[in-house]
């Protein structure tokens, strides 16, 4: 029982550094002055990735009258009406592809359009948030596994083996139990407190910055402003909250519905040429809400050419991995550097 004590305590006294390096190795930023944001864009990125960036632009354009609401559900563009920003113009070249001006399709097609995927690409070269392919995925599949497997040690197999040893031996030593109660313990915790970072994306410089940028805006409480530094809970409105909540559900709708057409098409032709959002990958989800949160699992989605995830959402919406897949749970996808895109709770 010694040598099974002392073998669990150095393979979870193991475990934890390792974690610990991965984690710290996956969101390490490179060394330079602290970044700043540079404009409200950004930081709607970070709140809730390429999601929140088209919903402050949606809630700008219907706050002033350049999208009005058609019905339940569909916006048209006033006649005149021009973009004043980048996210902008991807609103309006998306609902020009819009076959009938659903909004949680013109959501979903603004999002990955590659002026509002390129943010990312900016934010992740500047130490902001992590790019894909740092390791957080494989940090936080880490984190459960050892948090779950020290539980699992500490109260069905311990207590047994306790058990057992007492009915063996009347002696008065140490349970077993409490010889790896400790060390268990704090596997849990370290295991749970690294999955949960590895969770966000924004770095802590990334935080940082949100926090600035939500200081110099402390008193401005104009409905885009407050929705690209809060997502839509920062949102009050209750006319735009009816048109946008409803479309950041449908927005999962929309990638899946992209996914089943591309790859009815891919089966069909496999030679054929594509282009377009709807099968094209989704590479940048979502970011967090100040450093804590998750980032595509509470994020949103869009498209890369290379190879990906497939999501949905925005500061609620939700993402995840495999080739051109829809889904709904955490992570956030690509870079400027990494991928470029024409185009997930």
């Amino acid at each position: 029982m010694n040598l099974l004590a002392v073998a669990i305590w150095i393979a979870v006294f193991l475990s934890s550094v390792l974690l610990m390096v991965r984690l710290r190795g996956a969101r390490s930023a490179p060394a330079g002055p602290p970044p700043v944001l540079h404009d409200l864009s950004e930081a709607a990125f970070l709140v809730g990735g390429p999601g929140t960036v088209v919903d402050a632009a949606l809630v700008s354009m219907l706050g002033d009258g350049r999208l009005v609401a058609g019905g339940p559900g569909i916006v048209q563009v006033r006649p005149g009406a021009r973009a004043v920003d980048p996210a902008e113009r991807a609103v309006l070249q998306a609902h020009r592809a819009a076959p009938s001006g659903w909004l949680y399709q013109v959501r979903y097609g603004a999002m990955c359009d590659p002026a509002v995927q390129e943010i990312g690409g900016a934010l992740a070269d500047r130490g902001l948030i992590t790019p894909p392919g740092s390791g957080l995925r494989r940090v936080r599949r880490h984190g459960l596994i050892q948090a779950v497997v020290c539980a699992l040690l500490l109260f069905p197999v311990s207590l047994v083996l306790t058990v057992v040893a007492l009915a063996l031996d009347s002696g008065s030593g140490v349970p077993f139990i409490g010889k790896v109660a400790v060390v268990l313990v704090g596997g849990i915790v370290v295991g749970l407190v690294c999955a949960a970072r590895a969770k966000s994306r924004v770095t802590k410089a990334g935080a940082r910055a949100l926090r600035a940028i939500r200081s110099a805006h402390l008193n401005d409480r104009t409905p885009h402003v407050q929705t690209a530094l809060f997502g839509l809970r920062g949102l009050r409105d209750p006319y735009l909250r009816q048109q946008l909540v409803p479309a950041v559900r449908g927005t999962r709708l929309a990638a899946a519905q992209s996914h089943t057409r591309s790859t009815r098409s891919h089966s069909t032709d496999s030679s054929s040429q594509w282009s377009g959002a709807e099968v094209l990958p989704i590479v940048w989800c979502a970011g967090s809400d100040g450093g804590g949160g998750s980032s595509c699992g509470s994020g949103s989605g869009c498209g890369s050419s290379g190879g990906g995830s497939g999501c949905g959402g925005s500061s609620g919406s939700s993402c995840g991995s495999s080739s051109s897949s829809s889904c709904g749970s955490s992570s956030s996808c690509g870079s400027s550097s990494s991928s470029s895109c024409g185009s997930s709770s």
